[in-house]
C-alpha cells in the first residue's frame, strides 16, 4: 500500500517518536478537525477552555458517534423493533437496556483504534492479522452490507408508497438523493445534511405520545423473559435485535469517520461524549417504535401478525389515526436514508483501506474516483435488487438482521485483538476491565447464536435444556474468564510501568514502578504526565510494525470460530426460508 501521508508526530518529551511516521494513509486524514458547527485547529490542544468553549469543542467533534448510532436505526431496525412490539408487546424491552453497555464498550474502542492509530479498521485487520483473515472479514462486511443497503432501499418504497409516492419514482430518487448528500467534496458539508436528517427524529415524541403507553406495560418489559417459550422464533428475533443494534458495519464507519474528522487522542474524551449521546437518541427511537407497535395494536387483530414495515404504517393509521401512520412513515423514510448513507460510506472506506485508494469526503469525485465510483455502484445495485418480488424481498428483510448478530462475535472478537495489540494502541490499549467486558459479549453473543443453531436442527428441544445449556455456557465462560483475567492483570501492570517509562525517556519499567517513593513527583504530577503521553502517542507507520505472531492454540480457535459461524448463518438462511414459506 502506498502512503500519502508522512507526518511527525512527537512525544513528551519533544524527541521524534520511534521511527517519526505516521500511520495515515490518505493525506486528506491530516489536519483541522472540521464538523458541522465549527473547526479545530490541529495543533490545539483544548487546555484552558471554559465550560462554554467545552461545549463548543464537544459540538464540533460530535459527528461520528451520533451518525453511527442513528444509522443503527435504519430500515432493518425499524421493521425489527416493530416486529417486537407487534408480536410481543414491551416483553422484549430488557434486550434493549442489556444492549446498552454492549455498545458504549464496542464502539469506544472503535473509536480509540480510530483516533490512535489513524487508519481505517479494514485495514489494522489486513496488516496485522494478514490477507486471510482480512478477506473474512471485508468479504463478510461487503456482503453483509449490501443485503442491508438493499432492505434501506425497501424501507424508502414502503414509507413512500404509503405517502403515496409509487415504487418506480422513490427508490431511483432516493438512490440519487444518497449519492447527491455524499459527492459534494466537503466533510462538513456531507455532516450537516447527516445532521438534519437526524433532526427528523423528533417526530418520535408524538407518536410516541399518540399511542397512549403506559408505565406499568413498559416496565414489565425490563425484567429477562422469552414470550411463549425459548424457541427458534424468539431467539431468532432476539439475535436479530441484536444484530440491529451492534452491527458489524457500525466498527467499520466509525473508525473511518473518526478518521476522516482527524479526531486525535486528546479529543477522545469529547469523542466518548458524542457516542454517549448517540447511545440515548437510538435507545429513544427503539424504544419509541417498539411502543408504537406494542401500544398501537393491543387488543387488535394485528396483534402478533407483522407483515411488513408499510403494512404497520397503515395499521397504526387505522387503529390509532393518520397522523400516527404518516408519522411512523416519516420515522421508517429518514431511518432508510440514514441507514444506507452511513452504511455504504462504511463499505467505500473499507475499501479504500484495502485497496490503498483516497477514501475521504474532503476530496472531489475527480480527485478519488473509486471512493465514490464504489459509492455509486453499491447504491446502484442495491437499488435494483429492490426491485425483486415481494417474497424475495421478504427473506432478505428477514434475514439480514439476524446474519448481522450471528457474525458479530468474528467481528468482535478481532476488534477486542486490535485493542490489545500493544504496538497499534501503545498506552490505549484496554484494561483489564475492559477485557472482561469486551470478551464476556463475544461468549454471550456465541452462546446466543448456540441456542439458536440448537433450536433450529432441534425444533422439538424443550426449553429446559435450552436454558439448562445456556447455564452451564454461562459458567464455563466465568471458570475461563477468572484464570485469563488473572493473567491479564499482571500483564496491565507491566504495561502502565512500561509507558510511564517511554514518558519520562527511557526509564526501565522496574525504575517506574518505584517513583511512588520519589518525593518530589506527586500523584497528581505523575497522573498529568501519564495524560500529556497518551494525548501525543500515535501508532507509528504499520509497515514499521511486526506483525504478532499467532500462537497455534489462538489460530485454532479462530479457526473453530469461522467454522461454526459458517454452519450457523446456513441455519439461520434455512429459518428464514422456513419462516417465509411459512
Amino acid at each position: 500500500m502506498t502512503s500519502f501521508s508522512t507526518d511527525v508526530h512527537d512525544n513528551v518529551g519533544g524527541a521524534p517518536r520511534t521511527n517519526g511516521i505516521a500511520a495515515v494513509l490518505d493525506s486528506a486524514h491530516v489536519g483541522d478537525i472540521v464538523g458541522a458547527f465549527g473547526r479545530i485547529g490541529r495543533d490545539d490542544t483544548g487546555a484552558g477552555r471554559s465550560r462554554w468553549q467545552r461545549l463548543r469543542t464537544l459540538m464540533v467533534i460530535s459527528g461520528p458517534g451520533l451518525i453511527v448510532m442513528v444509522g443503527d436505526n435504519d430500515a432493518g431496525g425499524v421493521a425489527t423493533y416493530a416486529q417486537a412490539g407487534q408480536n410481543y408487546g414491551m416483553n422484549l424491552l430488557w434486550t434493549l437496556v442489556l444492549l446498552i453497555p454492549v455498545l458504549y464498550v464496542n464502539q469506544e474502542m472503535v473509536l480509540r483504534l480510530g483516533a490512535v492509530t489513524g487508519v481505517g479498521h479494514a485495514r489494522l485487520i489486513f496488516e496485522r492479522f494478514g490477507k486471510f483473515w482480512g478477506a473474512f472479514s471485508v468479504g463478510d462486511l461487503l456482503l453483509l452490507n449490501a443485503l442491508t443497503i438493499v432492505t434501506e432501499f425497501i424501507g424508502v418504497a414502503l414509507a413512500l408508497g404509503f405517502l403515496g409516492c409509487p415504487k418506480a419514482i422513490a427508490i431511483p430518487a432516493a438512490a440519487v438523493l444518497l449519492f447527491a448528500v455524499v459527492a459534494g467534496g466537503s466533510f462538513r458539508r456531507w455532516e450537516r445534511l447527516m445532521f438534519v436528517l437526524i433532526a427528523v427524529n423528533v417526530v418520535i415524541v408524538p407518536m410516541a405520545l399518540m399511542v397512549h403507553p403506559t408505565l406499568d406495560g413498559t416496565a414489565r418489559g425490563l425484567v429477562p423473559q422469552f414470550p411463549g417459550g425459548m424457541d427458534s422464533t424468539v431467539l431468532l428475533l432476539i439475535v436479530a435485535i441484536v444484530g440491529t443494534t451492534v452491527a458489524p458495519w457500525q466498527l467499520f464507519f466509525q473508525q473511518s469517520n473518526v478518521v476522516d474528522k482527524r479526531i486525535t487522542p486528546r479529543w477522545i474524551r469529547y469523542g466518548r461524549a458524542d457516542l454517549v449521546l448517540g447511545i440515548v437518541v437510538v435507545m429513544a427511537g427503539a424504544v419509541t417504535v417498539m411502543a408504537a407497535t406494542a401500544f398501537g395494536f393491543a387488543g387488535t387483530i394485528h396483534a402478533g401478525h407483522l407483515s411488513d414495515a408499510g403494512a404497520v404504517a397503515s395499521s397504526l393509521a387505522h387503529h390509532s389515526g393518520s397522523t400516527v401512520g404518516v408519522l411512523f412513515a416519516i420515522v421508517l423514510l429518514d431511518a432508510s436514508l440514514i441507514g444506507a448513507n452511513a452504511i455504504g460510506l462504511a463499505t467505500t472506506y473499507a475499501l479504500g483501506d484495502t485497496l490503498g485508494k483516497r477514501h475521504s469526503l474532503h476530496w472531489k469525485i475527480s480527485e478519488a474516483p473509486l471512493f465514490y465510483g464504489s459509492y455509486a455502484v453499491i447504491l446502484a445495485v442495491s437499488a435494483a435488487v429492490a426491485f425483486s418480488p415481494d417474497h424475495i424481498l421478504g427473506l432478505i428483510t428477514q434475514g439480514v438482521q439476524a446474519l448481522a448478530g450471528v457474525l458479530l462475535p468474528s467481528a468482535t472478537v478481532f476488534l477486542v485483538l486490535l485493542c490489545n495489540d500493544r504496538p497499534v494502541l501503545g498506552p490505549w490499549v484496554n484494561t483489564v476491565r475492559q477485557n472482561i467486558f469486551a470478551w464476556t459479549t463475544v461468549w454471550a453473543l456465541v452462546l446466543l447464536s448456540l441456542a439458536l443453531t440448537a433450536s433450529t436442527l432441534f425444533p422439538d428441544l424443550p426449553a429446559s435444556t435450552l436454558q439448562v445449556g445456556l447455564a452451564i455456557g454461562a459458567v464455563v465462560g466465568v471458570i475461563g474468564g477468572a484464570a485469563v483475567t488473572a493473567i491479564a492483570r499482571r500483564a496491565a501492570n507491566r504495561r502502565v510501568a512500561e509507558s510511564v517509562a517511554n514518558a519520562l525517556g527511557g526509564l526501565a519499567p522496574d525504575e517506574v514502578e518505584e517513583l511512588d517513593d520519589v518525593p518530589t513527583l506527586t500523584h497528581a504530577e505523575r497522573r498529568a504526565l501519564r495524560q500529556q503521553y497518551r494525548a501525543n502517542w500515535r501508532m507509528p507507520a504499520l509497515a514499521t510494525l511486526a506483525r504478532p505472531a499467532m500462537s497455534p492454540v489462538r489460530r485454532a480457535a479462530l479457526l473453530v470460530l469461522r467454522g461454526y459461524l459458517v454452519v450457523a448463518v446456513a441455519l439461520v438462511v434455512v429459518k428464514i426460508v422456513q419462516a417465509g414459506i411459512g
